[in-house]
C-alpha cells in the first residue's frame, strides 16, 4: 500500500509541474518566438520570400525603397517590416 501511495504522489508531483510549466506562457499562448527572424540578409532573401535568386534582384533593382538597414557593409532586410512593406495597397498602385 505504501509504494502505491508513493507513485500516486510521485505522478501527482509531475502532473503539478508539467501544469505550472504550462501556465507560463497562458497570456501569451503562441509563444514568443515567430519563427521567422527579425533580420534576414540580402542573400537569404531569395529564400524567405519564395522568389528564385533572380526575381530577388530585379525586385530589389526594381524597388530601392525597399526597407533595410545596412550594418558594416552588409545589407539586411527587417522581416516584419518587408512583409508589411510588400502587402501595402502603396506597392501595387503602379
Amino acid at each position: 500500500m505504501e509504494m502505491n501511495l508513493f507513485w500516486i504522489g510521485l505522478g501527482l508531483a509531475a502532473l503539478g509541474y508539467f501544469i505550472g510549466d504550462g501556465l507560463k506562457n497562458f497570456k501569451n499562448p503562441k509563444g514568443s518566438y515567430s519563427g521567422y527572424p527579425y533580420l534576414v540578409k540580402e542573400g537569404d532573401l531569395h529564400y524567405y520570400l519564395g522568389l528564385s535568386k533572380v526575381e530577388t534582384k530585379e525586385m530589389l533593382s526594381k524597388y530601392p525603397d525597399i526597407p533595410k538597414i545596412e550594418l558594416n557593409g552588409t545589407t539586411y532586410y527587417p522581416y516584419q517590416h518587408l512583409m508589411d512593406w510588400m502587402l501595402s495597397a502603396d506597392l501595387y498602385k503602379q
